[in-house]
């Protein structure tokens, strides 16, 4: 199997790995693999499904992925935008991983928008939604960062608080406004947000951040002297598959 140092670090996530491939055995019928990458979910799929449509837009991951997808003899592989696809027939199951936190930074809601005029009435996509958490934190980043391997250093102070649910099987608003309310645990300076998503591949399958789907995201706000006790209203925005320049955070008061 082919894979680029992206795509072996993302076939050695055995938490991931776990997770969808105990939910890609429960498939059958017609299947999309969206984003296909080096083919490791189109491979699972291939024993339970009777025909996959297997799509990846990178010319360079794909003249590569097409060897191997060669192996299948119920996998049709198409290099190309997933926007410019026609697809000859509606799918029993959309397979889509082009996750990241909070939904931001990568084209899963703009894609599994455009795809629901292909899902079957009764069809399902994997993963089947997300969930969205924020803690207020004290750190020293200036800048917006995902939180790799202990860095950027922070102090949480106070609760995860679940602000956002999504399910990928109907249509979601790419804009994204929220009111938040955070509860103050500790005294300290807060000085930005952390969000967590959690995946769920099926609604039964949850599958927490790992070191290569949603690591949790350090968003820098005002500086605000807070104590224990204290509740913080941020209002947080952003474009779902805009990118992370499209988040604006604002604190609107504390009480």
């Amino acid at each position: 199997m082919f894979s680029t140092s992206y795509h072996q670090n993302l076939t050695l996530d055995q938490e991931r790995l776990a997770g969808f491939y105990e939910a890609i055995q429960d498939i059958k019928g017609i299947v999309f693999d969206i984003g296909a990458g080096s083919g490791i979910l189109t491979a699972c799929a291939a024993p339970y499904a009777d025909f996959i449509y297997s799509v990846e837009k990178d010319p360079r991951v794909a003249s590569k992925t097409v060897l191997f997808m060669k192996n299948f003899n119920n996998v049709s592989f198409i290099e190309g935008d997933v926007f410019e696809v026609d697809f000859p027939e509606k799918a029993d199951y959309i397979l889509c991983e082009m996750l990241d936190t909070a939904l931001v930074d990568e084209e899963q809601v703009p894609v599994t928008n455009y795809l629901l005029k292909y899902l079957k009435e009764k069809g399902k996509m994997i993963p089947h939604g997300v969930i969205n958490g924020v803690e207020p934190v004290s750190t020293k980043s200036e800048h917006i960062s995902y939180h790799e391997n202990g860095s950027p250093k922070h102090q949480v102070l106070g609760p995860l608080t679940i602000y956002s649910r999504y399910q990928f099987g109907e249509y979601i608003h790419p804009q994204g406004d929220f009111n938040l309310k955070l509860k103050i645990e500790e005294d300290g300076l807060l000085t930005g947000i952390k969000i967590t998503t959690f995946t769920l591949i099926t609604p039964e399958i949850v599958c927490g951040p790992t070191p290569m789907v949603n690591p949790p995201l350090i968003i820098p706000t005002e500086k605000l002297k807070v104590k224990k006790g204290d509740t913080v209203e941020i209002h947080l925005s952003y474009q779902m598959g805009g990118g992370l320049n499209t988040i604006k955070t604002r604190i609107q008061g504390i009480s």
